[in-house]
């Protein structure tokens, strides 16, 4: 009985394998549709450092502003859905090898003061960003060391990367490593 079930199977399996016939003939080829919208040539961001920003006092406000506008500054295209980051300069440090690095603070950013706080913090559109100086206390006395002869960089981050990514924006370097941007294309502004 082993022995026919045996040879059952083997010719079982045989009629299997043998019932391939041959290749059926091609279909046909589909028509090439008209070309697409040339792509993108991939994330554009950019970084404007900008230096020598003053303040001006707002005595109705109590707040200290400047208003930085893209097209004075720049030929590169901002669009409503680009992200802008705003830093401030902290002054150098000094590292373990011996060298300096920039440091630089993601607004917003606050101060503690005997008087009070005061915070630097920023609004933007795609033609402009305006910094501001806020606080909570009279800021008509402040000093100048906040107010003149300030040094920022704005990064203009394209939606679509600002949508994905997960970057630690805190960090100008990181960010500026993930947008392709190096520190001898960024853009150098001294305002008047």
């Amino acid at each position: 009985m082993k022995k026919i079930n045996t040879i059952f199977g083997a010719f079982l399996l045989l009629f299997i394998v043998a019932c391939e016939g041959p290749e059926g003939p091609p279909g046909f080829d589909g028509l090439d549709g008209a070309p697409g919208p040339e792509g993108a040539p991939g994330i554009q961001g950019q970084v404007i450092e900008v230096d020598g920003v003053n303040f001006g006092f707002d005595p109705d406000n109590n707040l200290f502003s400047t208003l930085i506008t893209f097209s004075d500054e720049t030929n590169f295209e901002i669009l409503e859905s680009d992200a802008v980051l705003v830093y401030r300069f902290d002054g150098t440090i000094d590292l373990d090898d011996g060298s300096t690095a920039n440091a630089w603070s993601q607004l917003p950013q606050n101060f503690f003061l005997a008087e009070g706080t005061i915070q630097y913090v920023f609004a933007h559109t795609f033609v402009d960003v305006e910094l501001f100086i806020d606080g909570n206390f009279d800021l008509s006395g402040l000093d100048t060391a906040f107010t003149d002869d300030q040094f920022f960089r704005i990064v203009i981050l394209p939606s679509e990367f600002a949508d994905s990514s997960r970057m630690d924006t805190s960090n100008l370097s990181v960010v500026m490593s993930a947008i392709g941007v190096s520190e001898s294309e960024v853009q150098k502004i001294q305002m008047d």
